[in-house]
């Protein structure tokens, strides 16, 4: 199964949420054009739902990355929330957890959203 996003405004988030696989090609593609397309409209509030998420390979972690500080050079915030367990110990092995700002519960990460310094 290919990875599969649907987009929504949440106030001034933009939350994005994945399903299926984020894996080297279509999977990693899908995901960067989705996040350029977010900041070429302005949003720089993005928050990724990777609750439905079942495989990220290291393309895909190194596609969170790169679309992490993408998104931070333009002076917005990237947030993940809903991992499941395998992207959470992937993450932590990875030592990436503490890099992005993980959150279980959508509305507490979109009210940290406010909490940011760049609104």
């Amino acid at each position: 199964m290919s990875m599969k996003a649907t987009i929504r405004q949440v106030d001034s988030v933009t939350v994005v949420d994945v399903s299926g696989r984020i894996t080297l090609g279509e999977g990693c593609t899908q995901l960067r054009e989705i996040i350029r397309d977010q900041l070429s409209k302005g949003n720089k509030k993005i928050l990724l739902n990777l609750a439905d998420v079942t495989y990220i390979d290291s393309s895909g972690i190194g596609e969170l990355v790169s679309g992490f500080t993408g998104v931070a050079k333009q002076g917005g915030a990237l947030k993940l929330l809903n991992l499941t367990k395998k992207v959470h110990d992937l993450l932590q092995i990875t030592k990436l957890y503490t890099v992005f700002d993980v959150y279980d519960d959508e509305a507490q990460a979109v009210s940290s959203f406010a909490k940011a310094p760049s609104a």
